[in-house]
């Protein structure tokens, strides 16, 4: 008869025989099972009480043979939910194969089956639980895709080997497919932990600086008709930064930004986000959406990366371009020009596989490093896509053009009613058109006829300083429309139109004159106001010096209406341009009457004429007459003469 030793016999004699098996052979430099090696000096979460070593996952004789020889886990047979997004070009990845390939893999790191669940021996002696990073359950939308539906499909940001010749790009050859497919196995050695000493995850080769990312994803590739997502990596600011970072930002194994690559923004496996593999915020922010998480951790109040970059989420924290919330949710496959959806995620404006810092201010309208990628629309018709944009101004008609769904919301500030009105009076594209009356130069160069006297030959900076930047022929957006301490002028905050402590986003302080009703009394009126950097007209005051504009210098009245009566310049001017044409206002020099303000002088139509320079209008109750006088003043407020 046949002598049948009990389990534990049998596991002592294994010991014994991996014990002397590895007495006899000579020592191993560097670390090879690591934590597979499922004892507690390995630093496994779970580990049996000696040294089973390779027998947790190979029976040396009888493992489930037939399906994958020697292999002593028990097999899942679950259902997993595979990765997806709106971007994926294979649409889909199969069930692993049971019994080879990856299932081999899921088979602990799904967490169904407990570790040590052998066929050969059946359940093994262990203690403790499988860690949660570990164990990634059968929802693997958090996960890199792998068992793909074959054959794969190409696409630009991958490399063209990939499906020309069925291999990677690696040139050490370890990254490779599995049988034509990516697997478990594609990027990782369960029997080696530390060839990447720095990472130690099993990785088959050192993946600082993307190597490993690189071996199948391709940023400088150029595929006619398609946009590869990754143009402009190379050389960007996310693959060379040299910003040290804290293991307590999480935002990769390695020590610098460049060195993590691709890691800083992306996770292999366990990320939350719905698609593209977003790394949360560090700390967590979960009342935010995953693509503005994704940013949070280096550029929001976190102390991670040395040195530290500006913190951008203070600025929005301000009132900022609006970060998405209920179903305005960005999507990296949603149409450039945003109907309906409009939000103001950080990869609305810049291109994190592009951007570059902006180290020199170059004079506009092209676009800055820091917005090196994005796409834009054409000035031309309000629809046409440009891939990437060339101005920044294109960059900001995705939103303030021609999209439907556009509206204004309290929290920017009052905003006038201009007479003549476009029927949509927030796409900003015939305000600034060169057929505009007038406008500012910010589509098209300076092109009036007119003398223009206030303006500076600099910009100004915040403290009232000549800037390095001269008034030139355009302007961009955020010359006005900017973050209300950013760099460029004078401040140590980022540049850009991310937050204000002004209304509008406008860098500096611009009040607006309002009425109860059109035509009568002004309820906040400015009488000898401050002219400065400072002042309540501090935003124009940055490249036109009003101090000749209240002397009178273009207009006859302008000292009455802004010194004495404490008028703003938007009573009588728009901001942008003349967006529509009137019968009645000629629009010269941006006046277009603010319909809040300013009303109807007896019925008569709300007038300007350029050629006679008069009004015709009711304003804090005084009547404006096409000849230049005045109807009767309240008590209190004298009538004068307006001259040409």
């Amino acid at each position: 008869m046949k002598k049948i030793l009990s389990l534990a016999g049998k596991m002592a004699a294994m010991i014994v025989l991996a014990e002397a098996l590895a007495a006899a052979q000579p020592p191993v430099n560097g670390d090879v099972l690591g934590m597979h090696n499922l004892t507690s000096a390995s630093g496994a979460s779970v580990y049996s009480q000696g040294s089973l070593a390779c027998t947790f996952c190979h029976a040396p004789h009888s493992g489930l043979g037939g399906i994958t020889p020697l292999w002593n886990q028990k097999l899942s047979t679950q259902t997993y939910t595979p990765y997806t997004s709106t971007t994926y070009v294979e649409q889909g990845n199969t069930k692993p194969t049971l019994g080879i390939t990856s299932s081999l893999c899921l088979s602990c790191h799904d967490g169904t089956v407990g570790v040590g669940q052998s066929a050969a021996y059946g359940p093994l002696p262990t203690v403790g639980t499988l860690n949660s990073v570990d164990s990634f359950g059968t929802t693997l939308t958090g996960s890199h895709p792998f068992s793909l539906v074959l054959p794969i499909k190409d696409a630009s940001n991958l490399q063209a080997s990939l499906v020309a010749q069925g291999k990677t790009a690696d040139p050490t050859g370890a990254v490779k497919l599995v049988a034509g497919n990516i697997e478990c196995t594609s990027c990782h050695d369960p029997h080696v932990q530390a060839i990447d000493k720095v990472a130690q995850n099993f990785l088959v080769r050192d993946s600082s600086s993307a190597q490993m990312c690189l071996a199948c994803h391709d940023p400088n590739r150029v595929v006619q008709g398609q946009v590869n997502p990754l143009t402009g990596f190379t050389g960007s600011v996310h693959q060379t930064a040299t910003n040290g970072v804290s293991p307590d930002g999480h935002v990769g194994p390695y020590p610098t930004v460049g060195v993590n690559a691709c890691n800083s923004c992306h996770m292999s496996h366990d990320s939350v986000a719905p698609a593209r593999l977003l790394r949360p915020a560090t700390p967590a922010a979960p009342g935010n959406d995953s693509v503005t998480q994704n940013c949070m951790t280096c550029h929001g109040s976190g102390t991670y990366l040395s040195p530290e970059p500006t913190n951008i989420m203070a600025e929005v924290a301000k009132t900022g371009h609006p970060l998405p919330a209920g179903n305005n949710f960005h999507d990296a496959a949603e149409a450039v020009l945003l109907n309906n959806n409009r939000h103001g995620t950080c990869v609305d404006c810049h291109n994190p596989h592009a951007s570059n810092q902006t180290t020199q201010f170059t004079a506009p309208p092209l676009l800055r490093p820091s917005q090196a990628g994005v796409s834009g629309i054409s000035t031309l018709d309000g629809i046409t896509v440009l891939t990437p944009a060339v101005n920044q101004y294109e960059n900001c008609l995705r939103c303030h053009g021609t999209s439907t769904g556009k509206q204004r919301l309290i929290l920017y500030g009052y905003a006038p009613t201009r007479v003549a009105s476009a029927p949509d009076p927030l796409n900003i594209i015939p305000e600034f058109a060169s057929t505009s009356t007038s406008s500012h130069p910010v589509t098209h160069d300076r092109t009036s006829p007119l003398p223009q006297p206030s303006l500076l030959l600099n910009q100004l900076n915040q403290n009232g300083t000549a800037s390095a930047r001269a008034m030139g022929t355009r302007i961009f957006c955020t010359d006005c429309h900017n973050s209300d301490d950013n760099r460029e002028f004078g401040g140590s905050g980022p540049n850009g139109p991310h937050g204000s402590v002004n209304s509008h986003i406008l860098e500096r302080n611009y009040q607006f004159s309002q009425a109860a009703t059109p035509g009568g009394l002004v309820t906040n009126l400015f009488p000898n106001p401050d002219l400065s950097f400072t002042g309540p007209y501090a935003m124009c005051a940055k490249c036109h010096d009003l101090t000749n504009v209240v002397a009178n210098t273009s207009f006859t009245q302008h000292g009455l209406h802004v010194s004495q009566y404490g008028f703003s310049c938007s009573t009588c001017h728009t901001a942008h341009g003349m967006g529509a044409t009137s019968p009645s206002i000629t629009g010269e020099r941006l006046v277009n009457f603010d319909a809040n303000v300013v009303g109807e002088n007896n019925g008569a139509p709300i007038a300007y004429s350029r050629s006679n320079n008069t009004c015709t209008l009711m304003c804090h109750q005084i009547a404006h007459n096409a000849d230049g006088t005045v109807g009767a003043a309240k008590v209190g407020r004298p009538k004068w003469p307006l001259k040409k």
